[in-house]
């Protein structure tokens, strides 16, 4: 009896079966996912206090500057300059 030649189709097919994820590798990237969703989330939780903190620094100054600006042009206008 004479060997039929591989058929393509099937050989193809197979290729594209052993490189096809399984759902074990689906679930592990799910997985991995989630656990970068969790750090760019803290990240992005951590850099929000760090902006409103950085907020609030500069808003003491801004009203430290006003004050002291206040002080000078009443210091100034009460000498008669």
């Amino acid at each position: 009896m004479a060997e039929e030649p591989e058929n393509l189709i099937l050989r193809l097919l197979r290729e594209v079966r052993a490189e096809t994820a399984t759902k074990a590798d689906v679930a592990r990237l799910d997985e991995k996912i989630g656990e970068l969703r969790a750090h760019v989330a803290a990240d992005l939780h951590r850099l929000d206090a760090k902006i409103e903190a950085t907020r609030k620094e500069l808003n003491e100054q801004i009203v430290g500057l006003r004050r002291a600006v206040v002080e000078y042009h009443s210091t100034t206008l009460a000498m008669g300059y």
